[in-house]
């Protein structure tokens, strides 16, 4: 992190701070169960009295209370890549039915994590999973072992749905909602993944030649997929990585976005998903980046509340769009260059 002036930071003057402040409110909640609430409890005790719509009160308690630190990566460089990522809407059933035979699986019992920081506390959050094979721990099943011994997982369905593409996609977003017949929503979140590294298909499509640099989104992958049947499980298998997840229990507000890494609702278009060894979670973050697939700056502040098995590195961030399939089309086609400045209170040492 390098020491920064507020105005080195692109487009912050313009920003309007109050869309970000729900988000604020949410990375104070959550500050107050972790060790470092001490430096952060001066400027969440004075947000609880600001008026929230008040642009320029907001921009003021952030230029008093917090010092900006740009982010640069290990080669010098200050620009990275931002990805976006949202929360699917998927049609499902509680049995298995000819329409819904994609089955979406909880954490099996016998997927072991083991925490290296036990054995090595300079591998600080780094965790390998695997199963026991007699008396050794040998990597646990790829996603075309988990795909071909379906009977081993039947207790393990949580739900049945309609789309292979679909399924594959909400295993990238790391949760989404599923629409069961009757017309009820379920809500279902990450839980833990096999712990082979992500692969991206749209990389493999590129390589065989199947798909042009430009057409590799989200949208040119399921276009595929729908033009080549016959191919999918063999393309989706190239992608070792499988994700599990756990059902989500309703608190009526279905308005609320999915939770994060940090413990809170996300918040559209003003939360990010970090890699959390070079950015703290619940941190303000200012994102200077462009629309997906254009030159029209986006410029905001985003809070860090959120991580994710393919966002690795200093400059780099996933932009949560939010729910539904206007979100997944602005997320499906972002892939642009961006700048990140850190906000933290006096008194947190930067790395």
């Amino acid at each position: 992190m390098q020491e920064a002036r507020w105005n080195d930071l692109p487009g912050w003057a313009e920003d309007d701070l109050t869309a970000a402040w729900p988000a604020f409110l949410q990375s104070c909640r959550a500050m107050t169960s972790k060790p470092q609430w001490l430096l952060w409890r001066a400027a969440c005790d004075e947000a609880k009295g600001l008026t929230a719509n008040d642009n320029a009160a907001l921009r003021r308690f952030f230029e008093s209370r917090f010092q900006p630190y740009q982010l640069v990566n290990p080669d010098a460089t200050t620009s990275g890549t931002i990805t976006g990522y949202y929360e699917p809407l998927l049609h499902g059933s509680r049995t298995r039915t000819a329409t819904y035979g994609q089955a979406v699986l909880g954490v099996p019992p016998d997927l072991l994590t083991i925490d290296l920081s036990d054995v090595v506390p300079e591998l600080k959050n780094m965790r390998l999973r695997g199963r026991l094979q007699g008396n050794k721990v040998v990597p646990y099943y790829s996603r075309a072992d988990i795909v071909s011994r379906e009977k081993d997982f039947a207790d393990r369905v949580l739900l049945w749905v309609d789309d292979a593409v679909e399924l594959f996609f909400l295993q990238i977003q790391g949760s989404g909602r599923v629409k069961l017949p009757d017309g009820k929503l379920v809500r279902i979140g990450y839980a833990d993944q096999n712990g082979h590294p992500y692969q991206s298909v749209g990389r493999v499509l590129i390589d065989r030649g199947e798909l042009k640099l430009e057409q590799a989104s989200m949208q040119g992958i399921q276009a595929w997929a729908r033009a080549n049947p016959t191919k999918l499980n063999e393309l989706l298998n190239a992608n070792p990585s499988y994700v599990f997840f756990r059902e989500v229990p309703s608190n009526g507000n279905e308005s609320e976005g999915p939770q994060g890494a940090l413990g809170v609702s996300l918040t559209a278009e003003r939360s990010i998903a970090v890699d959390p060894r070079s950015v703290p979670l619940g941190a303000p973050v200012f994102l200077v980046t462009t629309q997906p697939n254009a030159g029209t700056p986006l410029r905001r502040l985003m809070l860090a509340q959120d991580t994710g098995g393919a966002i690795r590195g200093v400059v780099r961030a996933d932009f949560f769009w939010g729910f539904g399939a206007e979100a997944g089309n602005q997320a499906g086609r972002m892939k642009q260059q961006g700048e990140m400045w850190v906000l933290l209170p006096p008194g947190i040492a930067p790395k």
